[in-house]
């Protein structure tokens, strides 16, 4: 026995301290249980942020759309007025194809009517060469601006309209200084001027307006735009939702009825199992009845301890049945391991002294707290240590190891054994429920454990080389 080691019963434990000595963390509450996928949460959370940003999208699109169209509309009544003003107008036509010949009293008249339409804040009135010749501003008569390319889209014949910002005529155009403009947005509009046959542009008419009007009938259709697209977004939300939680429900229903019929089916195996081996165990007490009517002393201790041995026996596979087929319902609550392991490794003591096998303990002295059930936990692992010690059969060693991962955040916990291990094929059905080499099993004990395990959040791992024994690891999280 080496120095840093003391026997436990036939346990080799730690001996780094007088007695084992472990670090168990102040009991928080219990956490909840997995969250299983909910399919109609998670369409509600995925369908409204979808539906509100498309809903959003096509509002915007539409606002723009219709902002335009009435926009357009505006500039074309305009430039209808002003084309049938200047084609009936002779004194506006000569002084537009010729403005050097001077501004006379009709023609100055022609342009203040204009000036004077309803909702003008100003208006100039450029050449071709981008002079301005008229304004109703007489400070900027005369001026010629810098780059402007909606004055040169309107002397190349097409009508220029858009929403301008105050901050725009403050800081953008040159022309824009000194415009008395409202707080909000104002239209800019440019109208070509044509001479009389209609073929050339004369000059360009560029109009600032406010047009109340249709600001107001923009904010009310901007209301009615977004009412549309909410009630439209409700509307298609509540249907969807309504048809994927119609599905969701029926999906559960079927999966209800899916572990119904597995149910049933693993019922039809653990009543074949059960007879197949409930009938041997029957057979030996029976005989053994038999010899202790008719037979002497010794072969009445015989029989009788063969009697006690079956009933063991059956005892074992009930309790083992029915451990596997009750729910898993318990909430899950922080477990000390190394309590655990010790006090299995004792249970199992005086049947490992019989069979010669030596079993170590292996866990850190701050091994954390994991999450489950005590009682399932203890039963996990007595049935993983019955598999060991039958594995071994005479001479062996067992080995319970426990360790951390990931930040203290998972433990995992793990039974060795230097047994013949298994072959490939063993290894695919190993934890398979009614699976089994053992000649005095049912093949539940493992599937029970992953079930275990699985419930809390945790998974079950085997590993095995033939001649070289099995290692079952249990990954939990730590509470």
């Amino acid at each position: 026995m080496g120095p840093s080691q003391k026997r436990h019963g036939n346990c080799l434990l730690p001996s780094t301290t007088p007695s084992p000595r472990f670090s168990i963390p102040m009991p928080s509450p219990p956490s909840p249980n997995p969250v299983r996928f909910n399919l109609s949460r998670w369409f509600a959370a995925v369908a409204l942020f979808s539906i509100t940003a498309l809903a959003v999208a096509i509002g915007a699109l539409v606002n723009h759309f219709v902002t335009q169209r009435l926009l357009w509309q505006e500039a074309l009544l305009t430039t209808e007025f002003v084309q049938s003003l200047v084609r009936m107008d002779e004194s506006l036509q000569g002084y537009l194809a010729d403005p050097s010949r001077g501004l006379d009293s009709e023609t100055e008249k022609a342009f203040v009517h204009i000036a004077a339409l309803p909702d003008m804040l100003r208006a100039n009135v450029y050449d071709p060469r981008r002079k301005v010749i008229w304004s109703s501003d007489p400070q900027l008569m005369g001026r010629v601006f810098g780059p402007n390319l909606e004055l040169d889209t309107a002397l190349a014949g097409h009508v220029v309209t858009h929403i301008a910002e105050p901050s725009r005529a403050q800081s953008g155009k040159a022309e824009h200084q000194g415009l008395r403009h409202p707080e909000s947005v104002f239209v800019e509009l440019y109208v070509p001027v044509l001479d009389a046959r209609g073929g050339r542009v004369q000059g360009v008419i560029e109009f600032y307006k406010n047009p109340k009007a249709l600001f107001v009938a923009l904010k009310q259709l901007r209301v009615y735009i977004a009412l549309g697209a909410a009630a439209s977004g409700v509307v298609l939300f509540v249907a969807l939702f309504a048809l994927v939680h119609g599905a969701d429900l029926t999906i559960r229903r079927q999966q209800r009825q899916i572990v119904e019929n597995e149910t049933l089916a693993i019922i039809g195996e653990m009543s074949t199992a059960v007879a197949h081996g409930i009938r041997n165990p029957l057979a030996t007490i029976r005989s053994s009845a038999e010899l202790i009517q008719g037979g002497d002393l010794a072969q009445a201790h015989d029989a009788a301890a063969d009697i006690v041995a079956q009933s063991d026996r059956l005892e074992v596979w009930v309790r083992e049945l029915l451990a596997y087929t009750r729910p898993l319902d318990e909430a899950p609550a922080p477990v000390a391991l190394q309590p655990l392991v010790v006090r299995c490794l004792a249970d199992f003591q005086r049947e490992m002294q019989r069979r010669n096998i030596r079993g170590h303990m292996v866990l850190l002295d701050d091994l954390p707290c994991v999450r489950g059930d005590a009682l399932l936990l203890r039963q996990v692992l007595s049935s993983l240590m019955s598999n060991a010690i039958e594995a071994l059969d005479r001479e062996g060693t067992i080995t319970v190891r426990g360790t951390c991962a990931r930040g203290q955040r998972q433990v995992t916990l793990s039974v060795e054994d230097s047994g013949p291990g298994m072959t490939p094929t063993q290894l695919r059905r190993a934890g398979k429920p009614f699976h089994t080499t053992k000649t005095r099993g049912l093949g539940v004990g493992l599937a029970l454990a992953r079930r275990v395990i699985e419930r809390f959040g945790g998974r079950m791992e085997i590993a095995s080389t033939p001649g070289r024994g099995t290692t079952v690891r249990l990954h939990m999280p730590a509470a």
